[in-house]
């Protein structure tokens, strides 16, 4: 049987038949989202929400690009020129004084408020003897744009080196706000500059002037090349004068004035160098108070035993005997005690004492070592200054290391380090150093710049009873009527000095000569110790050290009696 086609027709579902819930027919709820259907969004809406974007984009790049491209050097010039800038404010260094209130190193303002410079320079005092000691700075540096690359005024070698912790001080710095016109419209000021402190040293200027010019000129007029003097306070350690000469002109330096500073670094005689801390030489015979002080303290010899003088003494050659070696004194002194060979400097006495000859034992040359470091010598003495050197002792280890294992130690070696020579050297600051042990019972004292230091010191060991002896013979080199006393010129009214003189052969063939003169005074009361060296005259110079100190301490009792009494 054929059905029938049946028509089927088709209904749209309204939403509502679809979400309508079943539970909320009966009391429709109009609030409830169930019960409510939200038609399309319209074109015309869609189409003005798009418009009104388009124009919002539209206007945001055109004024990009006007920022960016148009106009963009223009700003970008702006913002460079209207910005936040450090801006240094230099630290006023501390001024250094000397013991008596005078000022040897200030600062001086730059010459108009118009200076490019805004930091102060240095101004130092005109007075001979002063630029090792006093030293030199190194000024601030900016680049060609005003940039600074070096911010501060550093010490560049003397006190301002050594103390520029203290004279220093701590910049500070500001915060400035710049328009596009250059004006600065605002200053903050972000770390507040910490001054430099004050140095007073324990120099007393007048006296170091003094003592640098007149013993400089009689060196220039014996010919030698420089040199250098100390003056020791032997109860505290505190440095009266400290000066090496020749000198530069440190003021110069710290301008950065290229000719003056070529010339004194091409000086042969080399003015750069301080003398007095790190010039070595050879002691000659200024050591012997030492050895006098450690054969007494060994007991190889009484003080009152004579040896007597020829004028050499001489050792056979087992390898020749036809060539014995001899060893010879500067003179025949005859029968001499230890006062006696002190007096008269008997190299025969020390030879004898130092490396034995005949019955008489000597120290040796392990025991010249130990009382040589026990004075204080082969070491830094521990100023406070920078470039100090230590020296060198002879020893068997020194001339394997310097001339090798195949040139023994012989006693000749001894012999010549018991008087100062061979290899031995030290610095001027060395040599006070060891006198003012000797002038004060045994106390080895650190050097001390600053003025009212603490004294620091070690003990020697040695009984002052001995260390008398030493002093009593360094009192007749100067007052002897013997015509071989060596100090004779020193013995003066006014001042009562102890001394000791050394002449110190150098050159391959001994050609030319260091000269020294060590001592203290008053001789009784011992206050102060000097050291003083004449470097490299002609072998044959007659006026050296000793002489040439005359001439100052003639203006010491003239002029500072509080230094003599």
């Amino acid at each position: 049987m054929l059905l029938g086609r049946k028509s089927w027709g088709v209904r749209e579902i309204a939403p509502e038949d679809i979400f309508i819930d079943s539970s909320n027919l009966p009391r429709r709820d109009d609030p409830q989202f169930e019960g409510r259907v939200v038609g399309p969004l319209g074109n015309h809406a869609i189409l003005g929400v798009g418009l009104a974007f388009s124009l919002a984009l539209l206007v945001f790049g055109a004024r990009l690009f006007d920022l960016a491209v148009l106009n963009g050097t223009v700003y970008a010039d702006i913002s460079r020129e209207n910005h936040l800038s450090r801006s240094l404010v230099f630290a006023t260094r501390g001024e250094i004084y000397d013991r008596t209130g005078r000022k040897l190193a200030w600062n001086v303002a730059p010459a108009s408020s118009t200076s490019p410079l805004s930091f102060a320079l240095r101004g130092y005092a005109d007075m001979s003897g002063l630029s090792h000691l006093i030293g030199f700075v190194r000024y601030p540096k900016a680049d060609a744009s005003g940039e600074w690359w070096r911010e501060e005024t550093a010490g560049v070698s003397g006190i301002e080196r050594a103390f520029d912790a203290v004279l220093a001080g701590k910049n500070g710095s500001t915060m400035v706000e710049t328009d596009a016109t250059g004006v600065a419209q605002e200053q903050v000021l972000i770390d507040q500059p910490e001054s430099g402190r004050d140095v007073i040293l324990s120099i007393d200027a007048e006296v170091q002037n003094k003592l640098s010019s007149l013993l400089s000129a009689h060196a220039n007029r014996q010919g030698f090349v420089g040199g250098a003097a100390v003056i020791m306070n032997v109860k505290t350690g505190e440095l009266l004068a400290l000066t090496s000469f020749p000198g530069y002109d440190h003021a110069a330096f710290a301008a950065g004035k290229i000719e003056e500073v070529r010339a004194a670094s091409n000086d042969p005689r080399s003015p750069l160098l301080n003398r007095a801390v790190s010039g070595l030489y050879a002691p000659g015979s200024i050591v012997k108070p030492i050895l006098a002080a450690a054969a007494l303290q060994e007991g190889i010899i009484d003080p009152e035993k004579e040896v007597v003088s020829t004028g050499a003494i001489t050792i056979p050659n087992p390898y020749d005997p036809e060539k014995p070696s001899v060893y010879r004194d500067w003179t025949v002194h005859g029968a001499i005690d230890m006062r006696e060979a002190l007096a008269v400097s008997s190299d025969e006495y020390f030879y004898t004492i130092g490396g034995g000859y005949g019955s008489q034992v000597g120290l040796g040359i392990r025991r010249i070592d130990e009382y040589a470091r026990l004075f204080g010598l082969g070491e830094p003495t521990g100023v406070s200054l920078l470039g100090e050197e230590a020296g060198v002792i002879p020893t068997p280890e020194w001339k394997a290391e310097v001339f090798g294992e195949d040139d023994p130690w012989r006693i000749g070696n001894t012999y010549h380090t018991a008087i100062g020579q061979y290899g031995f050297q030290i610095t001027p600051l060395q040599a006070a150093r060891f006198i003012a042990t000797i002038a004060n019972g045994g106390k080895l004292l650190v050097p001390q710049i600053m003025a009212s230091s603490t004294p620091q010191y070690e003990t020697v060991g040695i009984p002052d009873s001995y260390l008398q002896v030493v002093r009593e013979g360094m009192r007749m080199a100067v007052t002897s009527t013997r015509h071989d006393a060596t100090v004779k010129v020193l013995n003066m009214s006014g001042i009562a000095i102890a001394a000791k003189t050394g002449t110190a052969q150098i050159g391959p063939k001994n050609e030319w000569i260091n000269s020294w003169s060590v001592g203290f005074w008053p001789a009784e009361d011992p206050q102060y110790a000097y050291a003083a060296v004449l470097e490299k005259a002609r072998a044959g110079t007659l006026s050296g050290a000793a002489p040439g100190l005359r001439p100052f301490f003639e203006w010491l009792i003239a002029n500072k009696p509080e230094y003599i009494r």
